[in-house]
């Protein structure tokens, strides 16, 4: 997939109504080498800035995981491997702030605190109106796919 597809493969699984990290990472199942609805699965809780906590951005935590399929960092002895899967974490995470002012999901929504609720909002059309999740999900696609070429 080029990085336009991958861009556009995102937005269009959170319009389905994938939360943003679920639509960012089954973006990659390939890279994962997982089934896409596995990755769902993995990724279904870091929504909502995790849990709807609005914490940080499920498209940035749909980075990071990403990033250890494309530097694993699973051999605990391997202080030099660890060290390349937090720097490519660190890079796709600053590049996303530079891009969207924020890496934390509720500054990203314009929100002073959470909802205070788990409950998620009604995927209506006002909602795709007013939230930037779908872009969001689009950009931190286009992200990966541009390290993934590199």
């Amino acid at each position: 997939m080029t990085v336009e597809e991958r861009e556009k493969r995102a937005g269009e699984l959170f319009k389905e109504g994938y939360n943003c990290c679920q639509a960012v990472a089954m973006t990659f199942a390939n890279v994962l080498g997982l089934p896409e609805d596995e990755v769902a699965k993995l990724a279904s809780g870091f929504g909502g800035g995790m849990g709807r906590m609005r914490e940080v951005c499920g498209t940035v935590s749909a980075m990071t995981m990403v990033a250890g399929a494309m530097i694993p960092a699973n051999d605990v002895s391997n202080k030099e491997a660890k060290t390349a899967n937090y720097a490519l974490v660190q890079e796709m995470a600053d590049e996303f702030r530079k891009m969207n002012g924020s890496i934390i999901c509720r500054e990203l929504l314009g929100l002073s605190k959470p909802e205070g609720t788990p409950v998620p909002s009604d995927r209506t059309p006002e909602y795709y109106k007013k939230r930037p999740c779908g872009e969001l999900c689009s950009i931190a696609a286009g992200i990966i796919a541009r390290k993934l070429q590199k």
